[in-house]
């Protein structure tokens, strides 16, 4: 049950287009094991600012 739930998360962020951050912390550290990971909400800014824009980066809808 445990398991469906975290599937359930899963699939609800990447619906409103938010990815996973233990997917991310998970690719970072197969592939970029000397880089240093963002925590939870640094990843999560980042997300956003990536995209939605930020400060002098935004898009014109």
């Amino acid at each position: 049950m445990s398991r469906l739930l975290e599937l359930l998360r899963e699939c609800a962020r990447l619906m409103v287009g938010q990815p996973s951050y233990e997917a991310y912390c998970r690719h970072m550290a197969r592939h970029h094991p000397d880089a240093e990971v963002m925590d939870r909400t640094a990843f999560f800014r980042n997300r956003e600012q990536a995209r939605y824009g930020g400060a002098g980066g935004g898009k014109c809808c």
